[in-house]
């Protein structure tokens, strides 16, 4: 896997320009001729036999792992390209010497949106490219100065990059001032940059499909038995019964009709999964509609009654199904208010990958996994846990790690992003696990490619282990 961030620890690879046009840097139709107000005569052309050499041949390197970053010439220009390289980083610039480039306007180089690549690689991939017979240029090298460095000939510039990182984002603040209540858009554009991922696997974690006892391939039955319970709108079953197949479960897809006419009384399943999505187009709010599906159906209120009686079962809400176990009352029936979910302090629908912390907690599912400080996907407008009361008062298994928005991103009382009941079976949470459960479902891991599977699966196969005790 090659990511579009330059590597700034490699301080002896190189940066090299790939041209995958063979014509001339032409600024017609760019991005930089419609700020100007300008159309443009003249526009990037490409060879074909030029585009395809240079794309097997950066497959080669990719596939022997080679190349260390990468990144398209494309709106913008190459200089938008060597910023974005370094937008995601927090230390190191560049330093970048255009003199091989057959071109003297340094207007034309930069901002030309012809077909091209910036790759980051050692120096000893000139030979490879040479021998390919891929159009390329050697322009520059990593550097410490926080900075991107440009010169050719007489002309140099330097751009400051944490200030246009901030350019960069403005125009989504700008944006995100209309749209997002409290004052909350400030606080995101401030802290974009000051809560950075950072994550702590679990002690034991080796990542690997055997180290798990997994078989991706598995075509017999386990005997032991999942439910994912659905209604309509709900859009997280497909990646959700994958987790737990892969877990070890045998997966029933059980939708909210099967349990009102009767079809189904969980009887042989002792994990039941509410998953995501959007039940009833949270016309009603969300799992409003989902929770009075249960609550005013007398079948499928009886069926759910007799599984949560049941000790040897679990259950599983995420997202839209975190919502409805809320409104259900499954977590806390003890309580004599139970706490609902309520809309995000936004005010609006929030998605992003963020960082959780598994704090130490009893619960069968997380309880392996104190101590870790992972990534994880969410996407919801009603995420936020109102807990009256101490936080004592709850089992709290999981917490944003950063306590202000946008880390805490919806407002959560004690950064909660997931509650659980006293006994430990019953977990409502609101971001996605089952979305994150491979390297490459991550937005950023270390190295997509060094393990099988993510931290994110532990919870499935605890499960599994839990229910197979529990049978003898």
């Amino acid at each position: 896997v090659v990511l579009p961030v330059a590597n700034p620890t490699e301080t002896n690879s190189r940066l090299f320009y790939i041209d995958m046009s063979g014509f001339g840097f032409e600024l017609g139709g760019s991005s930089l001729a419609q700020v100007l107000n300008k159309i443009g005569t003249a526009v990037p052309d490409a060879d074909p036999q030029l585009v395809a050499t240079a794309f097997h041949t950066i497959q080669q390197l990719v596939n022997d792992r080679l190349l260390l970053a990468g990144h398209d010439v494309s709106a913008g220009g190459l200089i938008t390209t060597l910023l974005e390289m370094n937008f995601p980083n927090t230390k190191g610039g560049m330093d970048i010497d255009l003199a091989q480039i057959p071109e003297d306007d340094m207007v034309k180089i930069l901002f030309s949106e012809k077909p091209a690549v910036v790759i980051q690689a050692l120096p000893e991939i000139a030979d490879i490219l040479h021998a390919n017979g891929v159009t390329f240029y050697e322009i520059g090298r990593m550097s410490e100065n926080r900075h991107l460095s440009i010169k050719k000939g007489n002309a140099s510039f330097s751009f400051e990059i944490v200030r246009y990182r901030d350019i960069w984002m403005r125009s989504s603040y700008l944006l995100d001032l209309h749209q997002t209540q409290n004052g909350l858009a400030n606080l995101r554009y401030w802290n974009y940059k000051h809560q950075p991922l950072s994550y702590t696997f679990p002690e034991k974690f080796e990542g690997t499909y055997q180290s798990y006892g997994l078989d991706p391939n598995r075509k017999n039955e386990t005997g032991v038995r999942a439910a994912i319970i659905r209604e309509k709108g709900v859009n997280g079953d497909r990646e959700m019964a994958y987790a737990l197949w892969l877990a070890g479960f045998d997966v029933k897809d059980v939708h909210m009709t099967d349990l009102i006419n009767g079809r189904e009384d969980l009887s042989d399943c002792n994990l039941i999964v509410f998953v995501g999505g959007f039940s009833n187009s949270d016309v009603l709010g969300s799992a409003k509609g989902w929770a009075g599906s249960f609550n005013f159906n007398t079948e499928a209120k009886a069926v759910l009654d007799r599984f949560y009686q049941r000790q040897d079962t679990l259950s599983l809400g995420v997202c839209n199904g975190c919502q409805v176990m809320m409104e259900l009352e499954k977590v806390y029936p003890e309580m004599e208010s139970h706490p609902k979910m309520h809309h995000n302090s936004t005010g609006k629908f929030e998605s992003a990958f963020l960082n959780v912390d598994i704090l130490p907690n009893s619960t069968v599912m997380f309880g392996s996994m104190a101590g870790s400080k992972l990534g994880i996907w969410l996407a919801h407008g009603e995420g936020r846990f109102v807990l009256p009361g101490n936080e004592e008062d709850y089992s709290i298994p999981v917490k944003y790690s950063n306590k202000v928005f946008p880390g805490n991103p919806n407002g959560s009382d004690f950064s909660a992003a997931a509650v659980a009941s006293k006994d430990g079976r019953h977990v409502a949470i609101m971001p996605h696990l089952e979305r994150t459960i491979f390297p490459w479902n991550w937005a950023h891991y270390e190295d997509k490619t060094a393990h099988e599977v993510s931290p994110w699966i532990e919870p499935f196969v605890n499960a599994k282990k839990w229910i197979e005790e529990q049978k003898g």
